[in-house]
């Protein structure tokens, strides 16, 4: 699939910075590249660059142009972007705990009544999904989820909410996500997981990462408060899947 993609287009980002652009689209192909391209930086780095940040299409390059030239950069970018995929290797793989519904997911009733279905239904085929982090952005930790059921794509909210509580298990056209801190969401709230994937003075800071496997299941709102004050006190109650 990955080698039917398009070559990547380098696009200039202010006078410091380039995007490595693989697909127009969300793509799990072109996202495979997006990470592929970021580890080969990482391991062999190229002197002037930065910071790279990976998308769900694009890798952005921060770089000093007093280092290196935009026309140099991307040369080697293209090179390393261009190379056959690597071995795939075996992600990370983590089991988070849901609360659906409720107080926890507000919006889980009207995603049932807008999908022509029922509540148990919505929370059986979000809690059956094989997801993939395609990406971390927005606020630190929200984990951006590919993978989500097709009979479960729907569009955002038309009025945005200015506040979503921490933890919040949401939808929102194909992608599913994770929010780790409270802020504001036009996507559908289906529940509130107890899992931090970003805790500032934990170790690690960052629970998910690019290229992780997620599953939900579900627990009751009792086990949601006393799994909420562990990973309060920096417990990681996510389980580690390593089979």
């Amino acid at each position: 699939m990955a080698a039917t993609l398009p070559p990547p287009r380098l696009l200039p980002s202010g006078d410091s910075a380039v995007t490595v652009e693989f697909s127009r689209t969300i793509d799990d192909a072109a996202n495979e590249r997006v990470l592929a391209l970021d580890k080969a930086l990482a391991a062999s780095p190229i002197e002037g660059i930065s910071e790279t940040i990976p998308t769900y299409r694009s890798l952005l390059v921060h770089y000093d142009p007093g280092k290196i030239g935009f026309d140099a950069l991307g040369e080697k970018l293209l090179a390393l972007a261009t190379q056959p995929l690597p071995p795939t290797t075996k992600a990370r793989r983590w089991r988070i705990p849901v609360a659906y519904g409720g107080e926890h997911g507000i919006d889980l009733e009207d995603v049932a009544k807008a999908l022509s279905t029922t509540p148990d239904d919505i929370v059986a085929r979000h809690a059956g999904g094989d997801y993939r982090v395609a990406m971390i952005g927005f606020t630190p930790g929200w984990s951006y989820l590919s993978g989500l059921d097709k009979s479960l794509h729907m569009s955002r909210r038309q009025s945005p909410r200015l506040f979503t509580p921490a933890g919040t298990i949401s939808i929102g056209g194909i992608q599913a996500g994770i929010q780790c801190l409270a802020a504001p969401s036009g996507w559908h709230l289906l529940g509130r997981t107890p899992v931090r994937t970003y805790q500032l003075h934990r170790n690690p800071t960052f629970l998910t990462e690019p290229g992780d496997r997620v599953t939900f299941f579900a627990i009751d709102h009792k086990t949601f408060e006393e799994l909420d004050r562990a990973a309060e006190a920096g417990e990681i109650i996510a389980e580690r899947v390593d089979a």
